[in-house]
């Protein structure tokens, strides 16, 4: 008999197993239960054996047949017959015991590495973040220390170790980044175990609620001409308090996306994976600037590209999205310096000057400022969800599809005059919106 697909594919099961041959010891077995599996009888210094080559239709006809006629030839060696059964065994173990032992080799700096190139780059558009915050610390630490032997002892020692330098958020930020790479070196079999089962959160969650005042956002705005950034960074800090955008999405603009007064945020930069279109008012395109530079090789204008390129120019890029995050951080606490050298207080601390005159804030808290002082302005939570591109929940996810594009063109035209009241510090000419009629 010649086994074909269809006549394997229409093989019904029986009250008891039963077994048919092709030939030469090739042949399927057919369980009660329908689970059919590919066989190979042979035998072997006088005893018979069974060699199981996979389950049907897992494994095809024709690969059956393929791992069948290896194992007949090894069966059948003129120079050196061996045991087909026994010869895969005998690989599978070694095959298992260089698992075992590159899986007690592999170092956490190994993991790392592994996992900022399997993991976070194929999948994060923010994979960076993830290799900066474990190269500071989980690298400092266990770098050299085989990723089997680091405990659940020492993951909450690490995390005590940088609240006490009081960075709780970093804490909190270091667990989740650490706890997503062990987890996913539980998947590709690195550990067994993750240390950081069993471990909490290091620090209460934070879920933020830094709003800028009136006189701060002045205040803010007037500091950016003479704090220590560029043009470009204080141009995008400015774009996401005029348009409540996320800062990676702000850095990441490109002329691509700019439609006249509309900026359409493609899918694929968006945080829910959805694109975005964001009206822009005047403000927000005298921030942008020129969409289009002068080419001195063909002598004729071209699109710039990216609205805030990376300052490397060999590197067609946006600038990275942690750039306003350190420019901010870096001019809140600028060190104060005498001829060069850094000033101390009584303390033995340095001495350190506020660049932008308001307490410490995000960027990110610009956008939460935006948002809030537009709901105070009248506009309700469904334009500014919309405006900020939050994911609708429940039943009207699926059945409101609207987005709401005349409402958020207004909302920002208003917001505008907000700003710029406050700005110039006159009184605003913006007509609140009553709840009922919005």
């Amino acid at each position: 008999m010649k086994f074909t697909d269809k006549y394997i594919a229409n093989l019904k099961p029986k009250d008891k197993m039963y077994q048919l041959r092709e030939g030469d010891g090739f042949g399927i077995r057919v369980l009660p239960s329908g689970f059919k599996v590919w066989v190979f009888t042979y035998t072997f210094d006088g005893k018979r054996r069974q060699m199981n080559l996979g389950s049907y239709p897992d494994k095809s006809l024709a690969d059956a047949r393929t791992d069948y006629s290896a194992a007949y030839s090894i069966l059948h060696d003129k120079a050196n017959p061996r045991d087909p059964q026994e010869e895969r065994d005998q690989k599978h173990n070694t095959a298992r015991q260089k698992r075992e032992e590159y899986r007690l080799a592999f170092t956490v700096s190994d993991l790392i590495t592994e996992y900022i190139e399997k993991h976070a780059k194929p999948t994060k558009r923010s994979w960076y973040e993830d290799e900066r915050i474990l190269n500071k610390d989980a690298l400092t630490v266990w770098g050299n220390r085989k990723a089997t032997d680091i405990k659940k002892r020492d993951v909450v020692l690490l995390l005590e170790s940088i609240i006490e330098r009081g960075s709780p958020g970093s804490a909190n930020n270091n667990f989740k980044i650490i706890r997503k790479m062990f987890r996913f070196a539980v998947q590709r079999d690195i550990i067994e175990h993750s240390p950081c089962d069993g471990v909490v959160m290091p620090a209460p969650l934070n879920r933020g609620d830094r709003v800028l005042s009136e006189s701060e956002i002045k205040t803010l705005w007037n500091k950016l001409d003479t704090c220590q950034a560029s043009s470009a960074i204080r141009s995008a800090i400015r774009l996401i308090l005029v348009t409540g955008q996320r800062p990676g999405e702000v850095i990441g603009m490109h002329t691509d996306e700019i439609d006249g007064k509309w900026w359409t945020i493609p899918a694929e930069r968006s945080k829910n994976k959805r694109a975005h279109r964001v009206y822009l008012t005047g403000t927000a395109l005298e921030l942008i600037g020129e969409l289009k530079v002068f080419d001195p090789k063909t002598e004729t204008m071209k699109p710039k590209g990216f609205i805030f390129p990376c300052t490397n120019l060999k590197k067609i890029q946006a600038m990275a999205r942690l750039s306003i995050s350190q420019v901010v951080s870096r001019n809140l606490a600028v060190p104060v310096l005498v001829n060069d050298k850094p000033v101390f207080d009584a303390d033995g601390k340095p001495v350190t000057e506020n660049k932008l005159g308001v307490a410490d804030f995000t960027p990110h808290d610009l956008r939460r400022t935006a948002a809030t002082l537009m709901s105070q302005i009248g506009f309700m939570d469904e334009i500014i969800d919309a405006l900020l591109n939050h994911t609708k929940q429940g039943i009207i996810r699926t059945y409101n599809l609207n987005r709401y594009d005349k409402e958020k063109q207004q909302a920002l035209e208003a917001w505008e005059r907000k700003l710029n009241s406050i700005i110039t510090a006159t009184e605003s000419n913006v007509i609140p919106i009553k709840r009922k009629a919005a």
